[in-house]
């Protein structure tokens, strides 16, 4: 289905300013839409002014619909549809006219201009299905008048309100509970959705008859004067604005839209919601969350105690292997305690792996004296879990320490670079040799993997040298967190020029 700035660049002369105007009246019309109990069909007249073109569509949420099919992106000639005609010329609410039979059923069809600063841009076509039409109720009588009050501002240009910051999708519907009040603020009806909002909020008698901004603000638990004299303002519905009411216990969404149909106010509409369970479990998550990176903090610093501790204790070794030992504990420790630091400024579990990178090299250079090995990273690791982020670093860690360790010996200098790589694989038929292991996970399903490069121009690996089961504590470690913690591979080969590559895939996604 094409878009609504599709259809008007290819088939309308308006305006980048007209269509912002569309889009907001698209983003408030579903209220106009459940109001009425109608459809809503947006028709624009095209370039040459021959016909019509249909470039937005609403189905009510409180009846039944008269279009089973959809409607955007239909051509309609002039003089098909007189009302259409007659509201875009005459610039006026046309409702004259039998009802239309659609497929059996009848259809009340009325048209109303779309005006703004003074120009028609177009109609919307409000089509009732009367087939379920029944003497209305006294909610029907409200709606309905609001509707037509909607309207007429519509028609007037003064609705929607350009200057009003509403997030459509929280703010509340006309189902969720409604109020109409009347030009002083006095409540003349009140649906019994929005009259049991008000009773959580600890209102014991009825709204109707009350000054609900008065009513509301007396319900609030007392603060400074200038927040009540806003609170009774807002909910007198003397200007458009969305706030919440908090008291007893309960939290109610009101959202305020004054009504002047013909340019002077008659009273305003106040839409509401109960939304005390939604805030409730928000509250919730965001204990749950400051718990969770309370929990990161208070690892990372008892990680960094017990680094404290064995670097003291490194220090007072005689033995220089049981110093490079603890030495190398230092440095596994304080990567771990790196992810949880990283971990305790996040919302949630998950890490930009790259700066845990750039720490962990950093860390793990120290041991570089005067800068003989020149390090750098290149590509990115991207955003990776918890999970993955914990063994990954420590196993950086090794591989990083190793490449000094035997990489270099008493050379003068050399250069070490960590690469990473995120990609996926082939997703049609079985992933090829040149995939890795993880690559081809699944039986050549589509997997998004990380290839990790560590590479360096040190003096190679030993004749006959076995990297899937030699080397020292630190290459078993780097195995075992590869193969079992983060479900990859690991491998060492000889780098084209000399010196020593190894290259771990694990699966990410």
């Amino acid at each position: 289905m094409p878009s609504l700035n599709e259809l008007v660049r290819q088939h309308t002369t308006l305006t980048g300013s007209d269509v912002e105007w569309l889009h907001l009246l698209v983003s408030e019309w579903q209220l106009l839409s459940d109001l009425s109990f109608a459809d809503l069909v947006l028709w624009i007249p095209t370039h040459d002014g021959t016909r019509y073109v249909s470039v937005a569509q609403m189905r009510p949420n409180t009846g039944p619909t008269s279009h089973q099919d959809d409607m955007v992106g239909h051509l309609v000639p002039r003089g098909r549809r007189p009302l259409l005609d007659a509201a875009y010329d005459e610039g006026r609410i046309v409702r004259e006219g039998d009802p239309e039979w659609r497929e059996e059923v009848p259809v009340r069809v009325e048209s109303i201009p779309v005006r703004r600063e003074g120009r028609v841009l177009g109609v919307i076509a409000r089509n009732t299905n009367l087939l379920t039409v029944r003497t209305p109720s006294r909610l029907e009588l409200t709606y309905l008048q609001s509707a037509s009050d909607l309207a007429q501002m519509i028609a007037a240009g003064t609705f929607p309100f350009p200057g009003e910051q509403v997030d459509m999708d929280a703010a509340p519907r006309a189902g969720d509970g409604l109020i109409r009040l009347d030009a002083d603020g006095i409540v003349t009806y009140a649906s019994p959705n929005a009259l049991s909002a008000y009773h959580r909020l600890g209102l014991t008698a009825d709204l109707v008859g009350c000054h609900l901004g008065r009513t509301t603000a007396e319900l609030v638990p007392p603060s400074r004067g200038p927040v009540d004299e806003a609170l009774v303002k807002l909910a007198s519905g003397w200007a458009p604005r969305q706030t919440e009411v908090e008291a007893n216990g309960g939290v109610v969404q009101l959202r305020a839209i004054p009504l002047k149909p013909k340019g002077v106010h008659v009273g305003s509409l106040v839409l509401l919601r109960d939304v005390t369970e939604l805030r409730r479990r928000e509250r919730e998550l965001m204990t749950k969350d400051a718990t969770i990176r309370e929990i990161h903090h208070r690892v990372k610093n008892n990680l960094q105690t017990v680094a404290a501790l064995l670097r003291l204790q490194s220090r007072r070794m005689d033995s220089d292997p049981a110093r490079l030992a603890l030495d190398e504990a230092v440095r596994r420790v304080g990567s771990i305690a790196i992810v949880h630091e990283t971990l305790s400024q996040t919302l949630d579990e998950q890490v930009a792996f790259d700066e845990i990178a750039d720490r962990v090299l950093a860390m793990v250079m120290e041991l570089s004296q005067d800068g003989r090995v020149a390090t750098r990273r290149t590509g990115s690791f991207g955003i990776l879990s918890a999970e993955v982020a914990t063994p990954l670093a420590m196993v950086l860690t090794e591989l990083l320490q190793n490449a000094l360790e035997h990489a270099f010996g008493t050379r003068a200098s050399g250069s070490l670079e960590v690469s990473a790589l995120r990609g996926r694989a082939p997703s049609a038929g079985p992933a090829g040799p040149e995939a890795g292991p993880a690559a081809r996970a699944a039986g050549g399903r589509l997997q998004e993997y990380l290839l990790i490069t560590v590479q360096d121009d040190g003096r190679g690996m030993p004749e006959g040298f076995d990297p899937q089961s030699g080397g020292n504590l630190g290459l078993q470690i780097v195995r075992t967190l590869a193969a079992g913690e983060l479900g990859g591979t690991f491998d060492m080969v000889a780098a084209p020029g000399g010196g020593t590559r190894v290259v771990l895939e694990i699966p990410v996604g």
